[in-house]
């Protein structure tokens, strides 16, 4: 066992749900768990990034994760928000990591902290700030002594601003585990023996930080002791070896509840079902101890934080959505997981296992403890058929892939294929349209020629250490003389840039653009040039910087070769402006605006600036901008950046990726918001709205199969008695069920997406529901044919669907 003298400050929710302190425990572990105060535990955690949201959301995130059955909120630490310059730091409203953690630690959970310092994370340069590039010498993330001495000292400067604060658990504080690095596996082959020394060093620096309390490292199998290596991903106990000592425990630091999305990708939808076998199957087969999801609420890249082609809404299909919104049934499925796992906790935790074979593709992983005491969990692997099978006299249905616990041996109280939860729809509504011209302004950029330019090089440049990430803007000029056989030349431009907007003689010539997996691309197409002396006007431009790989320091982006018919002039004397021009008298703010020329508008064009004020809508639900009708560019709500938007890249479905922009109202003052958006293609502004987002439908189906929804606050009796399986449907606060839109107590055929009334049905559901559910918030249906008044079709299995409208 390793043991780390932790003293934990517990809070704990008693009656009335006061926060209260209650004694200590020592924090340890061994190759069976993590321990606290001398006990075996299980802990459920989920990954809330706190820059990603803002701080009027931190509370009700954090209730709504302990709403979910969490222990436990783990964070990344974002260095480039910390350090934007060497030695100057800025910890103040988004990036206000200690309160963010003091809120958690209000709230009665712990805090799993990433401190990486590099983070990957779908985050813009791997949460590595940009000046490290220019530091002489240096290598990202391996033995090179300038990397490893910065490292070093932003390690030890959140350490000790979680040690001034009492943060860590030594102290009294919530954070029981720390990380350090990030899936350094990944790329420590590139660095050969360099790379593990580097492992070894930073293993090292960590635990030497003193900070009493385990360090993890993910995705490194080969985690120096007493450094744990833990997994990430979306089937651990398949894909992850394991611990790499039989002393150390079994934790999961990145269960994907969706996955990472670019723009030009679909979403990547996973299941309720799915996330809740893997994680069970973690657990009873790995000795799972700690498992956490990432995200559990993904939030927003706001500004210009996104990786290279990632979308500003960041795991939207998280328990939580990127408003912060619940999203069933995967919040709610999670939930009865957790709560069924936690009555099984004694058994799993000091129990001895055996695997007892059911069937073909059926085992029975039982865990006993020597006073008799037992918890089972029934597995079904094929992922088509359901099973009946027997286990200890008794028969038990299965559903293809899933797995049924019992925590007596004999009762089941959750399947994790079949959701009792209930399933809610978002809808967007329109509260405020901008749909008049007289409504919008517009300021038209300047396209820069060569003569304009003063940053002068014979060369293509390389952007990012061009624009220094001070800009996703780089203009490559040049003086070209019309000498060519050609009428209409051919212009044959290799970038990459992420996009290319080409312009002659201030016309548009052609636009292209790369991808999140092939960044690379060439733009081909004939010009028309006018005698004499023209301008080439070569707008490149970043949609992000790279989050990951080796030799981050030496990546290339920006424009690599340029031929006009058959001449290359890539080495010709090319000017250069960093960033546009907007930009740089910040157009998108309430001082840079008044001091700009803005015309009437007009009709959509190209690099075009647009603004118009807007009143805050009334009420709290979450507001978002549809950009439905935009091309690609950025947006501003007085003068904070919501992110980059991209809506002309569709999808291989022929949809955008992203369509909605969240915008917190605490960007939002009561009157005169200044909206402002860079559109660089021919978006329409008219056809722009700004959108509540609220649940506006919620559904349920259970069958005679479905065990009973569990109690997760009755863990304390043992086994309690559990009614028949029942349809509960709740609305958001605020709202009541208005509509039945469809109700069938028979044998309907479908889900919750897609339902018709079956060919048993009884005649009284619609009644029946309406009665115990209109007008109200929530209602609770017991599926049982005694509530429907008889039996309609005797023999004949039932399953009750009920879909409602919000209001």
């Amino acid at each position: 066992m390793v043991w780390f003298g932790c003293w934990i400050a517990l809070l704990v929710v008693v009656g009335g749900g006061t926060t209260v302190l209650v004694g200590g425990a020592n924090v340890s572990y061994d190759g069976r768990s993590l321990i606290i105060d001398g006990q075996r535990t299980i802990l459920f955690s989920g990954s809330i990034h706190y820059a990603r949201s803002t701080p009027d959301m931190w509370p009700s995130l954090i209730a709504k994760a302990k709403q979910g059955g969490l222990d436990a909120i783990q964070t990344y630490v974002f260095w480039n928000l910390h350090e934007p310059q060497p030695g100057q730091y800025d910890f103040s409203g988004r990036n206000d990591v200690i309160s963010f953690i003091k809120q958690v630690q209000q709230q009665g959970l712990y805090v799993s902290l990433r401190i990486g310092p590099f983070i990957e994370a779908e985050w813009t340069y791997g949460g590595l700030p940009f000046w490290l590039h220019d530091v002489p010498g240096i290598v990202f993330r391996t033995n090179n002594e300038p990397f490893k001495l910065y490292m070093q000292n932003f390690t030890t400067k959140i350490v000790n601003m979680m040690k001034e604060e009492n943060l860590f658990a030594s102290q009294g504080g919530p954070i029981i585990l720390s990380q350090i690095e990030n899936e350094y596996q990944n790329v420590e082959g590139s660095f050969h023996d360099d790379g593990r020394q580097y492992v070894n060093w930073t293993a090292t620096m960590a635990v030497g930080q003193n900070t009493n309390e385990p360090w993890m490292m993910c995705k490194q199998d080969d985690a120096p002791d007493p450094v744990i290596n833990t997994c990430n991903g979306m089937r651990c106990e398949e894909t992850w070896k394991g611990p790499n000592s039989p002393n150390k425990p079994s934790l999961w630091t990145e269960n994907w509840t969706s996955f990472l999305q670019g723009f030009g990708d679909d979403a990547y939808l996973r299941s309720a079902e799915d996330l809740a076998f893997h994680t069970t199957l973690f657990i009873i087969k790995m000795n799972g101890t700690f498992v956490n999801y990432y995200m559990y609420h993904g939030g927003t890249n706001f500004g210009h934080t996104s990786a290279a082609f990632i979308i500003t809404g960041y795991y939207d299909q998280a328990p939580l959505d990127e408003y912060g919104i619940i999203r069933q049934p995967k919040f709610g499925h999670l939930k009865e997981m957790h709560a069924a796992l936690k009555q099984s906790l004694q058994p799993l935790l000091y129990g001895d296992l055996a695997i007892e074979h059911l069937g073909e593709k059926q085992d029975a992983y039982v865990y006993t403890r020597s006073s008799g005491e037992c918890a089972a969990f029934i597995l079904n692997n094929n992922n088509r058929e359901s099973a009946n099978v027997v286990f200890r006299n008794m028969h038990y249905t299965l559903p293809p892939t899933s797995i049924s616990i019992l925590p007596d041996c004999r009762t089941v109280v959750f399947n994790t294929g079949m959701v009792n939860t209930q399933v809610s729809t978002r809808a967007m509504q329109p509260i405020i349209r901008f749909t008049s011209a007289e409504q919008w302004e517009e300021f038209t950029e300047v396209i820069p020629e060569f003569d304009q330019t003063s940053l002068r090089f014979n060369g293509l440049m390389e952007q990012m250490n061009t624009t220094k990430d001070s800009s996703d803007y780089l203009w490559y000029t040049l003086r070209v003389e019309n000498n060519f056989s050609e009428d209409q030349p051919m212009l044959r431009v290799n970038s990459n840039g992420h996009v290319l907007h080409a312009y002659v003689n201030g016309d548009l010539v052609g636009a292209g653009h790369g991808t999140r997996k092939f960044t690379n691309f060439t733009l081909e197409n004939t010009v028309s040039f006018s005698n004499g002396s023209n301008n080439v006007s070569l707008l490149s431009v970043m949609v992000g910087l790279p989050d990951s790989g080796a030799f981050m320091e030496r990546r290339r982006a920006g424009l690599q070769e340029v031929m006009i018919q058959d001449q290359n002039v890539s080495s010709s004397l090319w000017g250069y402006q960093v960033g546009l021009l907007g930009e740089k008298l910040s157009v998108y703010t309430e001082v840079g605006s008044s001091h700009v020329s803005w015309s009437e508008y007009s009709s959509p064009n190209t690099l075009t600036w647009y603004k118009t004020i807007f009143d805050s809508p009334r009420g709290n639900d979450s507001i978002a901008l549809n950009l439905g009708s935009m091309g690609k560019g950025e947006v501003w709500i007085n003068g904070q950046s919501i992110g980059r938007y991209w809506v002309s890249f569709k999808t291989p479905m022929g949809s955008p990726s992203q369509t909605w922009y969240n915008v917190p109202r605490s960007f939002l003052k009561p009157t005169g918001n200044l909206l402002v958006l860079f559109e660089e293609e021919y978006g329409n502004p008219l056809n722009i709205s700004l959108d509540t987002v609220s649940i506006n439908k919620v559904c349920g189906h259970v069958s005679d199969a479905h065990p009973p929804r569990i109690n997760p606050w009755g863990a304390h009796r043992r086994y309690p008695w559990r009614p028949r399986p029942r349809v509960h449907i709740r609305c958001p606060q605020n709202r009541i069920i208005s509509r039945i839109i469809f109700a069938s107590h028979g044998n309907p055929s479908g889900n919750c997406e897609r339902y018709s009334i079956g060919k048993c049905h009884s005649p009284t559901s619609r009644r029946v529901v309406e009665k115990a559910c209109l007008g109200k918030r929530q209602c609770s249906i017991s599926h049982t044919v005694e509530t429907f008044g008889g039996d309609p079709c005797p023999g004949t299995p039932k399953t009750l669907l009920v879909d409602a409208r919000c209001e």
